[in-house]
């Protein structure tokens, strides 16, 4: 498909404004953006290679946005962006050639895990907490691994990287969320220039998509600046929650 409707352009830009929104604030974004592009019927390999421009777009804003408010300064900060651009590009390149079945199965689970944990533990993220891991192993470890799944799979990737950086590193969420949004602007960066090199976007989708995920962006980041702890966090569990049922779904009832 190379042309679409208005009603189908529309369609796509309030899915980027929702989505950009809501990633700017929680991650999760893709919820609602990938299966946008799947609707108006892009293929699979296009519709994930277009989702990752529109999502960096937006996910640029929002990172801009917090390094005004000075939320992204964290130390070797500039480790974890390298070690996520570089490996989702490897991620990237290995949806054609590996299985993702045994993904789609067992991170629904894990991303359960994560719910759980961050609805139990009521004071997630509110203060800084006592660092576990120095923050130059966490960038080489989570950027490798996270930024690789993040190329090859994709669902989950912020809210791991947010719980790691609460429970490992002892950031407080408002610093997490800035970090998070700095690595995942990376590995979608990485695995974009790959997905162009197969000439997997549509220029038009995306374009619809941008303009919306900018102004929704601006919007979520703007109210994480203002609100702080007190919104992330509850958003946080509802993406999560919402995002482990999908997948479980995807994954065991299809």
């Amino acid at each position: 498909m190379t042309d679409f409707t208005p009603l189908q352009l529309t369609w796509l830009f309030a899915a980027g404004f929702c989505g950009g929104c809501i990633d700017a604030i929680a991650g999760g974004g893709g919820l609602i953006t990938l299966p946008a592009l799947l609707a108006v019927g892009l293929p699979p390999q296009v519709a994930l290679g277009t989702n990752k421009l529109q999502s960096a777009c937006g996910t640029s804003i929002a990172l801009w946005r917090y390094a005004k408010a000075g939320m992204a300064g964290t130390p070797w900060l500039w480790l974890a962006v390298l070690m996520s651009f570089v490996a989702s590009m490897g991620g990237a390149y290995a949806v054609s050639v590996l299985d993702r079945a045994l993904l789609r199965q067992v991170i629904p689970w894990m991303l359960a895990a994560v719910a759980i944990y961050t609805a139990c533990n009521r004071r997630f993220g509110i203060h800084p907490g006592k660092a576990k891991m120095s923050l130059a192993v966490l960038a080489v470890l989570l950027g490798t691994g996270l930024g690789f799944y993040d190329g090859f799979f994709g669902p989950g990737t912020g809210s791991f990287w947010t719980l790691a950086l609460v429970v490992l590193a002892g950031l407080e969420l408002r610093n997490a969320t800035g970090y998070t949004k700095a690595a995942n602007l990376a590995s979608n960066l990485g695995s974009l220039a790959v997905f162009l090199t197969l000439g997997a976007v549509h220029s038009m989708a995306a374009g619809a998509m941008i303009a919306g995920q900018v102004l929704g962006a601006r919007l979520g980041s703007g109210l994480v600046i203002r609100k702080g702890v007190r919104l992330i966090r509850p958003l946080f569990l509802v993406v999560v929650f919402t995002m482990t049922l999908k997948l479980l779904w995807d994954a065991w009832m299809r």
